[in-house]
């Protein structure tokens, strides 16, 4: 009833509107919705712009797609995550908030410099940073020029996608991948600012770390969605409820009693630790609904700045080795990677190839591989080829990649990895036995191998040329 009542609200419904990018739904430009209630079901159902007022009426936690039809959106997720203590950032929010605050100020700091004003939203672990990209503009054609996409993943946006039956058009696909480059170079800046003023690591996407006494605890600057299709991919509307904690009862446990009902606003007007009050006060929540805009702003002459400074940047060139080789032919994995020899590799690498699923859905697993297979002279392209093939071989993936990209995601992963040990912004330092134990990716049986070896290989690699040769030309059979 509290939430019927609130979402009735005509200031309530005109921001989500506002959000969605129109005045009413039918000018929206957001190509669909999601709602989902507080059951642990949750899962990718996109729903027409018509159903927004059904969801609402039934207390549902809304958002809205990446998807646009006049816009680029640029989306931007930082969030404290607690791989032991789940339910960290509710039933604490502010030392999760301020945990995350070195991390915040240089986000708004880089994109700042490059004349970006995002709109800022506080969720129930973190923050994001949302503006868009006008598809007439400099920016937007830049990026469609240099983002990436494999042949798999422009095959699917040509197909119809749900809710409407719509495609991707190739020019939009292509500018949400390169988008993805561009946000990689900012979590680059970002991370070179605030890694070492705050407390915890910060990582790129959820990857753990070894814990503390507070659990395994990490800052995350997540990119995954550029890891997927753009029509996969989505975020919570400002001033819906946020249901993530009852959706994940099963892992938080009973705590979720506690914890006060969340909602997304706007920093409008107020500092953070004012906002992490107002997020829990139905009342005040309503206040800046009658007060504070969420139009997504356009800041396509900024990210035209953004986008030149990227050009520019070592990552770039980076990126330009990244896709300098191909995948090999899937026709001939039985002879490159299926031959890959595990025998020579650590346990704790070799039993993620063996068992993928769900090993090669976690990042931190992702990252070990990368690492160990860098280590010993593979391409890094041919690092993704290997993941792709084992996502695309039956170890029960269910229907998993008939919605997601199996290669676009191990691209993804792979180049992300690769590129910050790449521009020197990861020393290895959490590369051996002890840290491995401490993620809880070491294996419980004897292992005689030494993760210290690889780690020196790899930077011996590094220092040796600008990048990590001498590499093999294909895969590292």
């Amino acid at each position: 009833m509290m939430l019927t009542n609130y979402y009735a609200n005509t200031h309530v419904r005109a921001r989500m509107l506002e959000f969605l990018g129109g005045s009413s739904l039918e000018n929206a430009t957001s190509v669909y919705i999601t709602g989902e209630d507080s059951s642990p079901d949750v899962w990718f159902t996109p729903r027409p712009l018509g159903d927004l007022w059904r969801c609402l009426d039934e207390g549902f936690d809304v958002g809205r797609s990446l998807w646009d039809r006049r816009s680029l959106v640029a989306h931007l997720d930082i969030e404290y995550v607690n791989f032991d203590f789940p339910a960290a950032p509710y039933i604490d929010p502010v030392r999760a908030f301020d945990l995350q605050r070195p991390v915040v100020d240089a986000v708004q700091e880089v994109l700042l410099a490059y004349g970006i004003a995002p709109l800022h939203v506080l969720t129930g672990r973190g923050h994001h940073f949302v503006w868009r990209i006008d598809r007439h503009s400099i920016a937007f054609e830049s990026l469609a020029k240099f983002g990436r996409l494999p042949a798999s993943l422009r095959a699917r946006n040509a197909q119809p996608q749900p809710p409407n039956g719509e495609t991707v058009e190739p020019k939009l696909g292509a500018a949400f991948a390169g988008l993805g480059q561009v946000l990689e170079y900012v979590a680059h800046r970002v991370l070179q600012r605030s890694a070492t003023e705050c407390e915890i690591p910060v990582m790129f996407t959820a990857v753990e770390a070894g814990g503390n006494g507070r659990g395994r605890e990490v800052i995350s600057i997540d990119l995954s969605e550029y890891g997927d299709p753009l029509h996969t991919r989505g975020m919570r509307i400002p001033f819906s409820a946020y249901l993530k904690p009852q959706q994940q009862r099963w892992k938080l446990g009973d705590v979720v009693d506690q914890i006060p009902p969340l909602f997304l606003i706007p920093l409008h007007e107020m500092d953070e630790r004012q906002g992490l009050l107002a997020m829990r006060d139905i009342g005040q929540v309503v206040e800046i609904a009658q007060q504070a805009s969420v139009q997504i702003p356009d800041q396509s002459a900024g990210s035209e700045s953004l986008v030149s400074a990227y050009t520019a940047s070592r990552l770039a060139d980076w990126h330009e080795f990244f896709y300098s080789q191909e995948h090999d032919p899937c026709e001939r994995w039985a002879a490159t990677y299926d031959c890959t020899p595990l025998e020579s590799l650590p346990v704790c690498a070799r039993v993620i190839l063996e068992q993928p699923n769900e090993l090669l859905l976690k990042p931190a697993a992702i990252q070990h591989i990368v690492r160990i297979l860098l280590a010993v002279g593979w391409h890094p392209r041919h690092i993704a080829g290997l993941i792709r093939s084992k996502y695309e071989r039956d170890y029960g993936w269910g229907d998993k990649w008939f919605l997601y990209d199996a290669s676009a995601r191990a691209d993804f992963y792979t180049r992300l990895f690769a590129g910050l040990i790449a521009t020197g912004l990861d020393d290895l330092v959490d590369l051996n036995c002890r840290s491995c134990q401490e993620k809880r990716y070491c294996p419980a049986h004897q292992c005689d191998n030494n993760l210290s070896g690889f780690k020196s290989l790899l930077l011996a690699r590094r220092t040796a040329t600008s990048r990590f040769g001498p590499l093999h030309s294909e895969s590292a059979v």
